[in-house]
């Protein structure tokens, strides 16, 4: 069977929606077209969000992303793209796609985009080493 790519992107559903986790995930061949010489432009991306109702699946995920082999795209563009379209797909409470694209005339572009559920607020960051250091525990 061959596989081709596609703009589709499959979910499932959230095994664990009563609490926020973070799904970290690290894509580290993605490639389009530079739209102005026709050239490859490779990328490192990396994802995470704390999903809501649903979460990416990963086959489709990969799929999705080699769609972009062949298209011309600027970074930005194609970077707000990809968040949208992910956006779209599974609504998460948070999300951060960031795109690392290698050197090209001397330049690195790295390229940042980030989502919020309207109302969603992270819960405070839990620090386990002060709070070693102020009972005196010893790992």
């Amino acid at each position: 069977m061959l596989i081709k790519p596609i703009k589709k992107l499959e979910t499932f559903s959230n095994p664990t929606p009563v609490r926020d986790y973070h799904i970290h995930m690290e894509i580290p061949e993605f490639t389009c077209l530079c739209p102005k010489t026709g050239q490859p432009d490779f990328a490192i991306l990396t994802l995470d969000y704390i999903p809501d109702k649903k979460c990416i699946e990963l086959k489709s995920l990969k799929l999705y992303i080699w769609s972009y082999r062949n298209e011309s795209t600027f970074h930005e563009a194609v970077t707000n793209r990809i968040l949208d379209d992910i956006v779209t797909a599974i609504k998460p409470r948070y999300i951060c796609l960031t795109a690392k694209f290698y050197v090209r005339g001397g330049i690195f572009t790295n390229i940042v985009v980030e989502h919020r559920k309207s109302g969603w607020k992270p819960k405070p960051i839990v620090n386990l080493e002060k709070f070693r250091k102020q009972s005196n525990i010893r790992e």
